[in-house]
């Protein structure tokens, strides 16, 4: 049975499109499955249709309509291959939600699997090392404490010094720059985001482990909800692992549908205002298979990173040479606009 509520402390999440709105129903629910004893408080960016604001509201506690921020860093976002991040600076909003004592941070692509309240024990800013570089974190969890001085701080610093990455994992490691060597209680356990193809990347890890996982982080351009589910068997398809493409762990893609499936898309019908078949305009804009482009184009640069270089195709030295020098007219423009935040 759920315990008491604390009024004062919050799991917080963010939706900037309708697309992620997915992700965050499915969060929110799976929050409630494992009976947090926590408020759930999520940032919902203005662009957000009505319609999509009102299913958020029937599992999330409060909604606090925000204005997006982008970083405007394209070079730094080149980098990541994901210039869609530069809207995540939208995130800093949290630290305005002061009517909280101490709040945690999930974004919408992660999914709740195990009660975690325990990580309102922990101080700000306590996050998980990033597996990419584990002197960061990774800024898809992290436990914070609610402040408009902080706030302040942090868009005068994203304004002077921009981020590393262009988005708010590199600005966010920057202004808390003493995570690295802060007390060892700040460096959350894995447990608490762990990569989802994890099980792939290191499988004698994941299945030593694998059971004491909490939160789980759909990390990469590819989510859940861009997967196909099959109604009729109830299952998630996941492409084959050919050509380098390295899949998200399939029990917790099933995990993520199956809760999609039992409570959001009954009630999408039960919403006054919604469209007939809006879920599956949703999910199904974007089907994972393995001719799909965007399943081709990861294949292919984890394919590059393993050394299983086409040097007769894409990757022969003449296509080589043009990335580069297309990377340094754009490194060398000084028409480069500055970074706009609005």
């Amino acid at each position: 049975m759920p315990g008491e509520v604390v009024a004062d402390e919050a799991f917080v999440s963010l939706v900037t499109n309708n697309s992620y709105a997915n992700g965050a129903l499915v969060l929110g629910y799976s929050l409630r499955r494992v009976n947090t004893t926590r408020k759930l408080v999520l940032l919902v960016a203005k662009e957000v249709l009505e319609p999509t604001r009102q299913r958020l509201a029937r599992v999330w506690d409060h909604l606090e309509i925000v204005d997006v921020l982008d970083s405007g860093d394209a070079v730094n976002l080149a980098l990541l291959s994901r210039p869609e991040l530069g809207i995540t600076f939208t995130k800093i909003h949290c630290w305005n939600l002061t009517q909280y004592r101490k709040c945690v941070f999930l974004d919408a692509d992660t999914l709740v699997v195990q009660n975690c309240d325990e990580l309102f024990e922990r101080d700000e800013l306590s996050a998980v090392p990033d597996i990419g570089w584990p002197d960061c974190f990774n800024s898809g969890v992290f436990v914070f404490e609610p402040s408009r001085a902080t706030y302040e701080a942090i868009l005068e610093y994203a304004v002077q010094n921009g981020s590393f990455d262009g988005g708010d994992q590199g600005l966010l490691n920057s202004f808390f720059s003493n995570w690295r060597t802060a007390h060892i209680s700040r460096h959350l356990s894995f447990i608490y985001n762990m990569n989802s193809n994890a099980s792939y990347t290191y499988a004698p890890a994941f299945q030593q482990f694998g059971r004491d996982v909490k939160i789980v982080h759909f990390i990469g351009p590819l989510k859940p909800w861009h997967y196909t589910y099959n109604s009729e068997t109830s299952n998630v398809y996941t492409p084959s692992r050919g050509q380098g493409y390295v899949p998200h762990e399939r029990t917790f893609l099933q995990l993520w549908w199956d809760i999609y499936v039992t409570f959001v898309r009954p009630e999408m019908r039960e919403v006054e205002g919604l469209a007939n078949g809006l879920s599956d305009i949703y999910i199904s804009d974007h089907v994972v298979s393995d001719s799909n482009p965007e399943v081709q184009e990861i294949s292919h640069q984890q394919a590059w990173e393993r050394g299983e270089i086409d040097y007769r195709g894409r990757d022969k030295f003449e296509n080589i040479q043009k990335k580069i020098q297309e990377s340094i007219n754009v490194l060398r423009d000084p028409t480069e606009a500055p970074m706009v935040l609005f």
